[in-house]
């Protein structure tokens, strides 16, 4: 490029809105001519840092139509201007689709920084951009805000007439003959290294086409926020610091620099808190056209103030332009190591044979993995410093050290102590940020090293939850001796000590405590043995163990002597083993004789055990009876069972849910017989068996009929038509199945006595454990029903012929001390007996 003042068209400062602004700060600024002043706070990061960068220039885009048909645009920043001193400018590599170009300032916020990962490499001129280069500094050194207030004098504006005559005349363009000979060098068909070497590092990728000069004057604060206090006051040799401070001292540094930068420097010996820095380049006062190459001026560049380059392909022949845009991708992406491959949206480096590793940045791996045990030591630092909190102390000091804790007990206490809740919520906060940032390092440490031959070993640490913390403090109560910590085991109930001592860590684990050991209370003098157990369970050698109660053969026997196959089988045959015999009681029905259906009819079958048997109680598992009706009768009839238990009156009974909810029906058979008979038996089994002193029938008829649109059953009672029409029925016989027990009522009496009047706690337990056993047994064969009856009520007010109110009391009692045994529970029980 010609750097002579004839190739650039050199604008007079003081027109139209140049000038206006300048009048406006004229005043404000001791005279001085400002162009731009302004103030900005921001947090440090690096998408911003890039853009900050990529905003000191505007519009100069070099594109590519690239081998494939995705069509992607790089947008190169590289400019090598002898004339002034420009210094080393931001690039951008983005992608775009095939006819749009994307800039910065356009990506969404998350996307942008997603797209920004490849900045991490140490690849290109933009790791040489001061303000990069600062950034970076600062930002490991644990500054994260930048506060910075600045102003600009813009004296000159200078414009490129190179591709304005060309475009416009047609004219040859005004390029030196050193550069033309350089292009003459490279031929028709040049290298990228020759390209590099002839063009790129002579001229750079970029050339300028307009630009503003003049001087800047800027404060720069860097700011650790962590390290501020939120009420400050500097006065003396106050090392304290707020932010509001940091604000007043930055405004005053244009109307008394010399005061406020003595302030700041103070400040930033007396605390690591803030870093001051401070620019003065270029002509800060008023120059004219005359002294233009007498003064430093330097490129102004600010969102008002933009640097405007093209592509240095646009002053190459066109043979030269695609040639030359390769290399200056393989220029900024590869350092010149290698040639810029892209497919499939994925760009790498096709390394040079003196360069086989160009695509492994090592540097920024070993920095991000330097990141990465830094992030891993300050999740130590952040877990240690909670157990050595007084929060946490305070709470180990408040647990109880007379029985053992679980985990489920430790949440109980965890969940009172507010203070260590808040503690706890402080850690979860500060370890998540730290798994976040170093989350975000792994997935940049894997992309980075997608193409390395090595790839690079990641520890993270596991996050804690509060699982982990609860079984720590167990740990620290029954595993912390000679100041060796191991790790409890709560199924195992026992410590695991670091391998190389031992047992040495194993402290006192006291006795359990609850319903899975029995145990209510330690032994004083030992707490890991327990010293009293809980109802229903007796101590033995430390531990306790279940009380069994004694065996009720002497009381009552519900078993039958023979197995469940064979007392099904001789149901079957109706085998008169099995009948218990019973006294049949009628007003309406005899035996043998025949009767009228047409009114409803009541039978019974009783066994008066309460005179004739009263050390027996009886099991009901089947009833059979034979029924006859004359020849050609239109009526069948429907049998209605209730069965009192143990006695007392009707209203006592329960009723017998034939064919509901899979109880048995009635199975009829046909006899052999002149006149229609049939045996109508119901099985109840060992399934359905249950206790019985009467059972009471209830006879009713209906009519047969073959319509198969009625569905219901018609019960007529009486009948309206003329019952010679309907015939008659005769019952032959009427007969139970089950077996009889042996009850002992006074030995039950006995039992219950010693509820009231114990000789020993152990005597006392004993009678509980039998009448609970009992009263489990005999409720175990009540009826099928959304509630079981009460049948043991029934048993004591009936059998030992108790009053309503001692019933009651006994029952209460039973009920309180099994409520006391481990996993009891108070099934819901309907009422049978008043």
């Amino acid at each position: 490029m010609n750097s002579s003042r004839t190739s650039y068209d050199i604008i007079n400062k003081r027109e139209s809105q140049n000038v206006r602004l300048a009048e406006e700060h004229t005043t404000a600024y001791s005279g001085y001519p400002l162009h731009h002043h302004q103030t900005y706070f921001e947090s440090m990061s690096q998408a911003g840092l890039a853009e900050e960068c990529w905003s000191q220039v505007s519009g100069g885009r070099m594109a590519l139509c690239w081998q494939s048909a995705l069509g992607v645009r790089w947008f190169l920043l590289m400019l090598v201007w002898r004339w002034a001193p420009l210094g080393a400018l931001s690039w951008l590599l983005a992608s775009a689709e095939r006819h749009e170009a994307l800039s910065f300032s356009s990506l969404p916020g998350k996307a942008s920084v997603a797209q920004l990962d490849w900045l991490l490499s140490d690849k290109g001129p933009f790791h040489r951009c001061p303000e990069y280069t600062e950034f970076k500094e600062r930002f490991q050194q644990g500054f994260s805000t930048r506060y910075k207030i600045y102003r600009e004098f813009s004296h000159w504006k200078v414009n490129s007439l190179a591709t304005e005559k060309r475009d416009f005349f047609k004219a040859p363009l005004p390029l030196s003959p050193e550069f033309l000979r350089n292009l003459r060098l490279l031929g028709r068909r040049p290298t990228l290294q020759q390209i590099h070497e002839n063009l790129i590092k002579k001229y750079g990728t970029h050339f300028l086409v307009s630009a503003t000069l003049g001087g800047e004057e800027s404060l720069t604060i860097f700011l650790d926020k962590q390290k501020l206090s939120k009420k400050s006051e500097v006065n003396g040799n106050s090392s304290t610091v707020s932010l509001e401070i940091l604000h007043q001292l930055a405004a005053s540094y244009f109307t008394d620099r010399e005061s406020t930068l003595r302030r700041l420097h103070h400040l930033q010996i007396a605390t690591s808190a803030i870093k001051v820095t401070e620019t003065r380049t270029g002509p800060l006062g008023c120059s004219n056209y005359d002294s233009l190459d007498s003064v430093s001026s330097v490129l102004v560049h600010s969102p008002e103030n933009k640097i405007h380059l093209k592509g240095l392909q646009d002053v190459l022949p066109d043979f030269l332009r695609n040639r030359f845009v390769e290399a200056a991708l393989s220029y900024v992406a590869c350092n010149s190591e290698g040639e810029l491959l892209c497919h499939n949206n994925d760009c790498w480096c096709r390394c040079s044979a003196k360069f086989p590793d160009c695509n492994c940045p090592f540097l920024d791996i070993r920095a991000m993995e330097e990141s990465l045990r830094k992030s891993r030591e300050a999740w130590i630092t952040l877990n240690n410093e909670f157990i050595e909190s007084d929060e946490f102390k305070a709470f180990l000091k408040k647990l109880p050290t007379d029985r053992f804790l679980n985990t489920t007990d430790i949440l109980k206490f965890w969940s009172l102590d507010t203070a260590l809740q808040r503690r706890h919520t402080q850690l979860e906060t500060s370890t998540k940020l730290i798994f976040s940032k170093a989350n975000k390092i792994v997935r940049k440490l894997f992309t980075l090293s997608k193409r390395c031959p090595k790839q690079p070993k990641i520890s993270l640490p596991r996050e804690r939850t509060l699982g982990f913390w609860l079984n720590r403090v167990q740990s620290l109560l029954y595993c912390n001796e000679h100041g060796i910590l191991g790790s409890f085991s709560e199924e195992m109930h026992y410590c695991l000590c670091p391998t190389e001592q031992g047992n040495s860590c194993q402290g006192t684990v006291p006795c359990q405590v609850g319903e899975g050991t029995l145990c209510s209370l330690c032994a004083p003098d030992n707490v890991t043995r327990c010293g009293t157990c809980m109802p229903g369970s007796f101590l033995q050698l430390g531990s306790c163990r279940p009380a069994v109660a004694i065996s009720l053969d002497h009381y009552v026997n519900f078993d039958l002597d023979m197995v469940d196959a064979e007392a099904h089988h001789l149901l079957q045959r109706l085998d008169g083993r099995l009948e218990v015999r019973a006294i049949y009681i009628s007003n309406d029905v005899r035996l043998g004789s025949w009767f009228n259906p047409a009114w409803r009819k009541r039978m019974l079958l009783t066994l008066k055990s309460n005179k004739n048997k009263s050390n027996l109680v009886h099991m009901l598992m089947g009833i059979s009876f034979q029924i006859c009706t004359t020849q050609n009768s239109t009526l069948e009839p429907v049998p209605a069972i209730y069965v009192n238990p143990f006695g007392g009156s009707h209203s006592e009974s329960w009723f017998m849910p034939v064919k509901q909810n899979d109880f048995p029906d009635w199975q009829r058979t046909k006899l052999d017989t002149a006149l229609p008979c049939h045996n109508w038996t119901l099985v109840l089994g060992t399934k359905w068996k249950s206790f019985f002193e009467t059972v009471h029938i209830y006879l009713r008829s209906r009519i047969l009929t073959d319509d198969p649109g009625v569905n219901e059953t018609l019960f007529y009672e009486p009948l309206e038509m003329d019952s010679a029409n309907l015939g008659y029925m005769k019952i032959n016989s009427l007969r139970v199945f089950g077996y009889s027990m042996h009850f002992d009522a006074d030995g039950v009496k006995e039992l219950i006595s010693q509820l009231d009047y114990p000789y020993t706690q152990g005597t006392q337990d004993a009678a509980f454990l039998a009448l609970m056993e009992i009263r489990d047994r005999v409720n175990r064969l009540s009826p099928p029903a959304e509630h079981p009856l009460d049948l043991f009520s029934c048993l004591l007010r009936h059998r030992l012929k108790l009053s309503a109110s001692e019933v009651v009391r006994i029952r209460d009692l039973v009920y309180s001390f099994s409520a006391k045994l481990p996993s009891s529970s108070k099934p819901e029980l309907a009422q049978l007996c008043s």
